[in-house]
């Protein structure tokens, strides 16, 4: 073999390699067209549909939540409970002014989603005879700033709080 051969041949197996290397990367690479996340509430058996409608002042109502990512990357979320009256319902860019009775904290991979179930207390100081919204906000902790961030992701069902 001649020093042309050799150096024609090296030059075919360098693109080559670099054609390999480049080709993986793309499939490896999970691509994400338009990143999202989603946020559910089931009832008690993880499924649509049986959810309360009447509660106990200090009684626990069981249900699931379900939280799935399609943001290109693992997500650190954070579920806020909260009970509100009408007309304090979050928005898709405001969360609810109503404090937070509990945080349902979980990592949820990309392309994956979490389904926990959760047990929500009714405050012993809730509103009787009247409906409330049991609310669900999702945010997502964001390493840049070193906080939580809403996300624009809100369920919510109304019962009706018994008196004891």
């Amino acid at each position: 073999m001649n020093v042309l051969d050799e150096e024609v041949f090296a030059v075919i197996l360098a693109i080559s390699v670099v054609g390999s290397v480049l080709a993986s990367a793309s499939v490896l690479r999970p691509e994400v067209v338009e990143p999202f996340t989603a946020l559910g509430l089931l009832d008690s058996s993880c499924r649509i549909g049986e959810y309360p409608r009447e509660v106990y002042p200090g009684e626990e109502v069981e249900l699931c939540v379900y939280v799935y990512n399609h943001v290109g990357y693992p997500i650190l979320a954070q579920v806020r409970y909260k009970i509100v009256e009408t007309g304090d319902l979050p928005t898709n860019s405001t969360p609810s002014r109503a404090p937070t009775i509990k945080n349902i904290t979980t990592l949820v991979p990309h392309r994956r989603e979490v389904l926990r179930k959760v047990k929500l207390i009714i405050p012993p100081d809730a509103p009787q005879g009247e409906s409330v919204a049991l609310v669900l906000e999702l945010w997502l902790y964001d390493i840049r700033t070193g906080g939580w961030t809403y996300s624009g992701r809100w369920n919510h069902f109304y019962v009706r709080v018994l008196g004891v």
